[in-house]
């Protein structure tokens, strides 16, 4: 017998009005993520920093070059800026002053921070508009009797492949540096931590997909006991100068991994 249908609980006029709120809400994520996008391109949280490490947006237009008549949208993007923990907001005397927050220090150009490299090509790839129109699809692509995922069934090319750089050299290059920003992000601070338990005792190590060798160069630097070996594809070693600190080696890590103790590889 087939069990009884449950009675749908109707939401109250209260739950309605805060579900309105929330479709809103939802709708004009996205607003979120360009808003964030053009601070980045830009130039704000360099600017700001710059500035002092706090600016008005009178100061902002002027720093930027920006035409005088933009400031009322340069206004409320530094506000829903400021409401996502972007940048920080201080109103005193009627005045609005911006400052930087953890987020924003995250993309200083030319400003280590604390071993943490620029985040900026990672907003600018996952904005970019390949990623974009890939998103705009997903409902097309579930209806879609294929194995590809929604960017390469889109774009027909493959990240951090070939075929990407064959099609739009630009924006692959845009993506490799986002990779790199996000594999070598915090890596000082997990050497600092946890660098004598993970280490100890290892005298070679491979880095596969190891980039321009900020990793590898960084555990050599804390223990330089340690023999280090980056493995990358062609187009990544080639443009990459040799610094006698590691060794690198051009390849395929799906093929061949040159042999060491340890072997430090991405997660898919």
């Amino acid at each position: 017998m087939a069990a009884e249908a449950q009675q749908l609980t109707v939401p109250t006029e209260a739950e309605l009005l805060q579900g309105q709120a929330d479709l809103w809400r939802h709708s004009l994520y996205y607003m979120t993520s360009m808003a964030f996008q053009c601070a980045v391109k830009l130039g704000v949280p360099t600017t700001i920093h710059s500035l002092g490490g706090a600016a008005s947006l009178p100061d902002l237009v002027a720093a930027l070059s920006l035409p005088p008549a933009k400031l009322p949208y340069l206004r409320r993007i530094m506000r829903l800026l400021a409401t996502s923990g972007v940048f920080a907001a201080d109103n005193a005397a009627d005045v609005v002053t911006y400052r930087l927050t953890p987020v924003s220090w995250l993309l200083l150009d030319s400003v280590a921070v604390d071993g943490h490299p620029n985040q900026t090509p990672i907003v600018l790839a996952a904005t970019s508009r390949h990623c974009i129109e890939a998103a705009m699809g997903l409902s097309d692509w579930f209806q879609k009797d294929v194995v590809a995922s929604p960017f390469e069934d889109l774009h027909g090319v493959t990240l951090f492949d070939g075929s990407m750089a064959e099609q739009d050299p630009e924006i692959d290059a845009v993506f490799n540096d986002a990779l790199a920003s996000h594999d070598n992000s915090g890596f000082l601070t997990v050497l600092r931590e946890c660098g004598g338990a993970l280490f100890q005792g290892l005298e070679s190590l491979t880095d596969c997909c190891g980039g321009d060798g900020t990793t590898a160069r960084a555990v050599v630097e804390a223990f330089p006991q340690i023999k280090c070996t980056v493995l990358d594809l062609p187009k990544v070693i080639d443009n990459v100068p040799a610094d006698g600190v590691v060794n690198y080696v051009a390849g395929d890590m799906f093929k061949s991994v040159p042999p060491a103790q340890a072997c430090a590889a991405p997660l898919e």
